[in-house]
């Protein structure tokens, strides 16, 4: 039998790294990882706790995917956050369109400029 210890990445695809990074750095704060090495394409690493997230800039096969509205119904990465409030408000200041979640938990999620879904959920 397999038995996998921990996840270690996520990787998201991205079109344009400084709108990315805008996005990630500037209104949620992550910080990039120097742990990134020379790569041949364009891209970012975030240490997130034991995790990273990667994004590439790379050919997106997804481009014509018609996504779901409420982004808890596609693939998606979950972040743990302290206060879902808190980030609503970034967003609604930002003008980020987001859903909460449909279980009724305090979570909500939001699409990154190319349209990756993410979740906010309240973890303590």
């Amino acid at each position: 039998m397999i038995k996998i210890n921990q996840m270690l990445h996520t990787g998201l695809i991205v079109s344009d790294i400084k709108q990315s990074r805008a996005f990630y750095e500037g209104l949620l704060g992550l910080v990039p990882s120097d742990a990134r090495p020379e790569l041949s394409f364009e891209g970012v690493w975030y240490d997130i706790g034991i995790n990273q997230l990667h994004l590439m800039v790379v050919p997106n096969p997804y481009t014509e995917v018609i996504h779901p509205k409420h982004g808890g119904r596609d693939h998606h990465v979950a972040f743990a956050v302290e206060d879902v409030m808190q980030i609503k408000q970034a967003f609604d200041q930002a003008g980020i369109e987001y859903s909460m979640s449909m279980s009724g938990r305090a979570a909500l999620f939001c699409r990154d400029p190319d349209g990756n879904a993410l979740e906010f959920s309240a973890v303590r």
